[in-house]
């Protein structure tokens, strides 16, 4: 029973940089209707940006310096890159993102130099054991931040002009257009919310060491969290995050156990099969919206 309440910890503490990093999917389709391929930039150049300002200004002041950081650069990148092509098809869209990633992680890298960086946490692999169960602090500080930022976030979209705004825009751009909104600061705000979120979610994913050139990959289980989920529910990018944790995190722990004839560790690939699986029964997701064709 140790073993498992210690597995579901680990699992919840990554679900929640999963649902961080889903979060920012979501808004970007729901506002604009495409995927954004550029997140997994957006999350490493996050955690180097506070690697560099921790030392100067501790790390909890570096964290929200470097998501304000990587969200101007978002908005910089949705003014300059994403903007003109509105109204284009939505594939070219999503093949910008691709090259806007590309950019941008090439440059997060030439600033991690040589020596291994680090985001200077204050929990590193420490951790504290409770009735037998070993929970590690940045997973419960994961946990724990991320729980506030979406009950931020659902607050936000449900009580603030932009967020009222943002919403009117995710449900019907033309009649949004037709009474006023301007579409264009609903594109921008959530361009910029996105980036920041992605920056947490980059500090988070490399506490405990070294920042890895491969940090980026792990934006990658988000597709599997947000398909899971549903493309245009907020509500299923935390729920599918968790989910994801959680299986990514038992894959690992029993994996042994269920199938030992397997020698590598198949939770990296555990995500996926969860996605395929729900996708034969919900090709829109869990809380997904069914589109309806009328012919």
């Amino acid at each position: 029973m140790n073993q498992f309440l210690g597995a579901v910890s680990v699992g919840l503490g990554q679900g929640a940089i999963y649902v961080l990093l889903a979060l920012g999917f979501v808004m970007i389709y729901k506002a604009m209707g495409v995927i954004s391929f550029a997140q997994p930039s957006f999350m490493m150049s996050g955690a180097v940006l506070v690697s560099y300002l921790t030392p100067r200004f501790g790390f909890a002041a570096a964290v929200v310096l470097g998501a304000i950081g990587i969200a101007v650069v978002a908005l910089v990148v949705e003014r300059l890159a994403i903007r003109p092509m509105v109204g284009k098809a939505v594939f070219v869209i999503a093949i910008i993102t691709i090259g806007v990633d590309i950019v941008v992680r090439t440059i997060a890298t030439a600033f991690l130099g040589v020596h291994p960086r680090s985001v200077g946490d204050p929990w590193g692999l420490s951790a504290s054991t409770l009735g037998g169960v070993v929970i590690q602090h940045r997973h419960l500080a994961a946990f724990l931040v991320a729980t506030v930022i979406v009950i931020a976030l659902f607050a936000f979209f449900r009580f603030t002009p932009i967020g009222l705004a943002m919403r009117a825009v995710a449900l019907d751009q033309e009649a949004a257009m037709a009474q006023g909104i301007n579409v264009g600061t609903v594109f921008a705000t959530s361009w910029g919310l996105a980036g920041g979120l992605a920056a947490v979610a980059g500090v988070f994913a490399s506490t405990g060491g070294a920042i890895d050139n491969n940090l980026w990959v792990v934006a990658l289980i988000a597709l599997p969290v947000i398909i899971l989920g549903g493309l245009d529910s907020l509500g299923g990018a935390v729920v599918g995050g968790l989910i994801i944790g959680l299986t990514h995190a038992m894959v690992s722990t029993y994996y042994r156990d269920l199938i030992p004839f397997v020698t590598n560790n198949p939770a990296s690939v555990a995500p996926f099969v969860v996605m395929f699986l729900v996708l034969l029964l919900r090709p829109y997701g869990l809380f997904g919206t069914k589109e309806v064709v009328r012919v």
